[in-house]
């Protein structure tokens, strides 16, 4: 699967290919805009920042994820923006819901014995996330 998308590729297959999940993520954006929250990029995505102790969610070029500092969900999130380029109109049904349903039964039935990327779709996104944000701010040097 290619990491290395140019901002023409990411942002055509984004707004083509991925516009279910891209869709999805300018309403939450205008939402979260509407009440005064401003956004922030991260490689070629945009993210919000809400509320504290958990991790992310992601919506084609947008995510959102809590305030406590962390690269590593920031890469994360990236990641599944690059998979809803691949994945397309399939993106909800191969990674949004089932990440989603993962990430609640584990909170709620406390089932932690495994690593959070232990399932293809979470170490995936965290895996090409990690190697683009590494290629983009590499390419730009820009920290």
């Amino acid at each position: 699967m290619k990491t290395k998308l140019t901002k023409f590729q990411f942002y055509l297959l984004s707004f083509t290919w991925g516009l279910p999940t891209t869709l999805a993520g300018c309403i939450v954006a205008l939402m979260l805009a509407a009440i005064g929250k401003r956004p922030k990029k991260w490689g070629y995505c945009y993210f919000f920042e809400v509320g504290k102790n958990w991790g992310g969610m992601s919506f084609g070029i947008f995510f959102i994820k809590g305030t406590v500092e962390s690269v590593h969900i920031k890469n994360h999130e990236h990641g599944h923006s690059i998979q809803n380029c691949h994945f397309g109109p399939l993106m909800p049904f191969l990674v949004n819901f089932p990440s989603s349903l993962r990430f609640w039964w584990r909170k709620i039935f406390k089932k932690h014995h495994k690593s959070y990327d232990s399932i293809w779709f979470e170490g995936q996104a965290t895996r090409l996330g990690t190697e683009f944000i590494n290629w983009y701010y590499a390419k730009t040097e820009v920290h």
